[in-house]
């Protein structure tokens, strides 16, 4: 666990910052394979991975000054942290924001192009969750068990305490999810049916590992943490999309 990788002259390779970009990379390839499997217009491709990067990192970066407020009031100052401070809910809902732009302005099937790269999504998850391993944010609760980690050299977690990789275990679980959203658009009947069980699967991941995360900063709703507040809602939106779109394609079938 040790996010300065390597140094080469004045620039420092950090694990954070590497495995994001190893993320985006893969999620851009597989989205380019996928495209072509599906018939689907290549060269869009990397636009929307362009388009859903920025969108959602300035999402991730807006829903994390919103639920921080109450801080960036006392001390303005907190939001030129470029570095630090992102909620990943932020990242999706900018993401999603910022594919229905791009497909309304180039006049593609949004939910088509949806269903093709959420896959990839959840593939640059896993490895985003890797980098916040080796940086060691994200820790889980102290623990006893066989799986705990102890981290030395942390600037975020707490150094000398064995702790749940909770890091890893989402990190596995995303991989888990791209692999049987892979599964499942195969056997699709409509379009938005993969984006749908995208936004479940995440969100009944995450809302339990949310109990087994130690970094109590990141607020809370009532008894809920901020992040399951939000999967409630979540979760919701994507059973409410997985079944309008499963009888529309079934309608179509008949």
């Amino acid at each position: 666990m040790k996010n300065e990788l390597f140094t080469i002259g004045p620039f420092t390779v950090y694990g954070y910052g590497l495995m994001i970009a190893v993320g985006i990379l893969a999620a851009y390839w597989v989205g380019e394979y996928r495209a072509k499997k599906c018939g689907l217009e290549v060269d869009h491709v990397f636009h929307f991975v362009i388009w859903c990067v920025v969108g959602g990192f300035l999402g991730a970066k807006i829903l994390y000054w919103i639920t921080d407020i109450k801080n960036i009031l006392d001390n303005p100052r907190i939001m030129l942290q470029i570095a630090d401070g992102w909620v990943v809910y932020g990242g999706i809902i900018g993401g999603i924001l910022s594919a229905m732009l791009y497909s309304k302005l180039k006049g593609l099937k949004f939910l088509a192009y949806f269903d093709l790269l959420i896959p990839s999504v959840a593939l640059a998850q896993g490895f985003g969750r890797i980098g916040c391993f080796l940086a060691g944010c994200c820790y889980g609760i102290e623990t006893d068990g066989p799986l705990a980690i102890v981290f030395h050299e942390s600037s975020y977690a707490p150094n000398g305490v064995r702790l749940l990789p909770t890091q890893l275990i989402s990190s596995g679980l995303d991989f888990l999810n791209f692999f049987v959203l892979v599964w499942f658009a195969r056997r699709k009947k409509s379009d938005g049916e993969i984006g749908g069980l995208y936004l479940i699967f995440y969100s009944v991941g995450r809302f339990v590992l949310e109990f087994y995360r130690g970094d109590l900063v990141r607020g809370n709703v009532g008894i809920l943490s901020t992040s399951q507040f939000i999967s409630l809602f979540i979760v919701c939106a994507g059973t409410l999309l997985y079944v309008i779109c499963r009888k529309k394609g079934a309608v179509k079938k008949d």
